[in-house]
């Protein structure tokens, strides 16, 4: 008698918020020495801006992010009025995303404000820690508007832009922006840590430029040729467990600020590591459960630094739970009819909305948290 396996109606998730990026990349325009002349002097394009990963929107919209039922749009300035702060504030990174082609050939450029000075002439932001970044902490609740700084009589149009507009974490901005947004919004919050965290050559230690449209930086060391460095992508899994009764395991890391979070289990690649592997070991190393078959379900980038989230779902082969103590404080099987009342009487919160493990449990669950 063979038995119903729970994987086998097993689809990849169909919407995952940090992976709706439609836009034309242009990859052979990076290289034109004119290429933001050419694009902020045209009329069709948009310019956003990002600082520190964080988002601007429009003032009062920062407010929004932890309603349900709420739009959030950029915040964007005049290209033409843009590119003469270019040359004012060369510690400005001008990053082009590309273009939506079409009747009006819209093109997108996002400008990276993190190390432009304060009116002040102080630094703005320093480089953050990684608190809260590991593949594990990408369910966390979201940052609001951004810390409110002094504005300054003689404020370029950049620094008047600080104070100007709200900036939010895109974990609150993509749940409620427009597809076409939240995919600008993913790309310019990545390149704009990587800018952020890498300021020097990882090879020889020199100061970098960057490069390429801002995607890439180019090292200043001339004994080391200039080399070209590019985004360091960090990928991780996260993979959803099932047994025979087509029960879901989930689990609560001890490093999460929400004592009531539960989430399917994940953790970044190891070197030499294939993603199946990745998948098994962690949930064994995390919970005691040994798993047989694991299907692919989707991936989204994880800007938090710098993470690709592939996910998948797996099937038990042990029910046996026996977490580590140390990373995973608990763990539980959950029937839906448990993970109803368990929702129902807040002893259990899902991931938050942009999380790639909110629908992988909706996926399981049959229909939205």
């Amino acid at each position: 008698m063979s038995v119903f396996s729970p994987l086998a109606l097993t689809q990849t998730l169909p919407f995952l918020p940090l992976a709706q990026g439609d836009i034309d990349y242009q990859v052979e325009r990076r290289e034109d020495p004119d290429l933001f002349v050419s694009v902020l002097t045209a009329p069709q394009t948009t310019v956003m801006l990002v600082d520190g990963g964080r988002i601007a929107v429009p003032k009062g919209q920062g407010a929004l992010t932890e309603y349900e039922n709420v739009a959030l749009r950029l915040a964007t300035l005049p290209g033409a009025y843009v590119l003469p702060e270019l040359a004012t504030h060369p510690q400005v990174v001008p990053m082009f995303l590309g273009s939506y082609g079409g009747a009006r050939d819209e093109q997108v450029v996002a400008i990276d404000v993190t190390r432009l000075p304060a009116a002040t002439g102080t630094a703005s932001s320093g480089v953050p820690d990684s608190a809260f970044e590991g593949a594990d902490d990408a369910f966390g609740a979201t940052s609001g508007s951004g810390a409110s700084r002094r504005p300054h009589a003689a404020a370029s149009l950049l620094q008047q832009a600080r104070e100007r507009f709200d900036w939010v974490d895109l974990r609150g901005f993509a749940p409620h922006a427009s597809s076409r947004e939240a995919g600008q919004a993913t790309t310019a919050a990545t390149l704009s840590v990587w800018h952020m965290r890498q300021r020097h050559c990882p090879t020889c230690g020199a100061p970098v430029t960057a490069a390429m449209g801002g995607w890439a930086q180019r090292c200043t060391n001339e004994d080391d040729g200039h080399r070209l460095l590019f985004p360091r992508i960090e990928p991780a899994v996260i993979v959803s467990v099932v047994d025979a009764q087509d029960r879901l395991l989930l689990q609560h890391n001890n490093a999460w600020q929400t004592t009531t979070m539960y989430s399917v289990s994940a953790g970044f690649v190891e070197a030499g590591e294939n993603l199946e592997h990745a998948c098994r070991r962690e949930t064994r190393e995390e919970t005691g459960i040994e798993l047989g078959e694991v299907r692919y379900l989707g991936s989204q980038p994880w800007p938090f630094p710098a993470s690709l989230m592939v996910a998948f779902k797996a099937r038990a082969l042990s029910t046996d739970i026996r977490v580590d103590g140390e990373e995973t404080g608990d763990a539980r099987w959950f029937t839906r009819d448990e993970y109803t009342q368990a929702l129902a009487s807040g002893r259990v919160t899902p991931p938050v909305k942009a999380a790639i493990a909110r629908y992988m449990i909706e996926e399981w669950y049959g229909h939205e948290l």
